[in-house]
């Protein structure tokens, strides 16, 4: 069963987004909490992991970040990760409110951008008994440099120097597209793959995917590293989803965070890249994760 929600954030912006619960629960059950990574939306194939949640017995609250999709923020379209990390917090906190939610068996999940987060939030916020980081980001700043030719990187910085200056005195927040497809030209995500996957995902399920972010969205990417709070998630459980062939949030610097984080501690690796996680590796990446939720949450 899902329906339609929404809830304020500690600062008073409105987030929505769904709250699936299982068929025939009884009483308080076992919660996930997740939203999408960076400028995607909830009907990019996150209906497809909150279902196949509710079919073991875990209900979801899944909502789009603030600035995108159904939910309100100001700027739009800009990603502050440290904005989006309290978001999932104050997500958390709303979830202990309904009815449904058991409150000592809340789990995050996360994926791209947002497993980035949920390494976060899993290190920061006790309340969470579990955690899945799917395809994350580990390193923003290590990152960048392997997507952005290294002989491009000081124009990079000159954008975001010049944005600054022009933003101090009184500009708008310049603008740059998230996917090209070119992968030369600029963009936030210049691989292919990022291409293909936002355009064709937001024809088929997401037209209120819009292609642009303020270029400090960018900026703050390269000054977001989830990797230092990798070791402090324990003693909470927590589960890595790899894609060995991911250009994108590249593969060995997601293990090498797995590496930093200690026990409990499970990893899984998906033979495709980032994008194949909620398509062609959709039951290798989702089955997993049923698993461990329910091994640590119950039903």
């Amino acid at each position: 069963m899902r329906k339609d929600i929404e809830f304020k954030t500690e600062d008073g912006v409105t987030l929505r987004g769904w709250h699936y619960v299982p068929e025939g629960a009884q009483g308080p059950v076992p919660t996930i909490v997740m939203a999408h990574g960076f400028s995607a939306v909830k009907e990019m194939y996150l209906d497809r992991f909150a279902e196949a949640f509710a079919e073991v017995g875990l209900a979801s609250v899944v909502f789009d970040n603030r600035n995108f999709g159904a939910s309100d923020g100001e700027p739009r379209y800009e990603i502050d990760p440290w904005q989006q990390v309290r978001d999932y917090r104050d997500a958390i906190t709303y979830a202990e409110t309904l009815p449904e939610t058991d409150a000592q068996r809340i789990g995050i999940w996360g994926s791209s951008y947002s497993g980035g987060h949920v390494m976060v939030v899993g290190a920061l916020d006790r309340r969470v008994k579990c955690v899945v980081s799917q395809v994350p980001l580990a390193s923003g700043h290590r990152n960048v440099r392997r997507l952005i030719r290294s002989d491009y990187l000081a124009s990079v910085q000159a954008m975001f120097d010049e944005d600054r200056r022009a933003r101090m005195n009184g500009a708008a927040p310049a603008m740059i597209p998230v996917v090209a497809e070119d992968p030369a030209a600029p963009s936030a995500l210049p691989t292919p793959d990022s291409w293909t996957w936002f355009t064709e995902t937001g024809k088929t399920r997401a037209p209120s995917w819009h292609n642009e972010v303020t270029l400090r969205s960018v900026e703050m990417f390269t000054e977001y590293e989830p990797i230092s709070y990798a070791r402090y998630i324990s003693p909470t459980p927590f589960m890595m989803i790899v894609a060995l062939d991911d250009v994108l949030t590249v593969s060995d610097l997601a293990l090498e965070a797995y590496e930093e984080a200690l026990g409990p501690k499970r990893l899984v690796t998906l033979s495709g890249g980032h994008f194949d996680a909620y398509v062609n590796d959709f039951e290798a990446a989702s089955g997993p994760a049923q698993e461990w939720f329910l091994q640590h949450l119950g039903k």
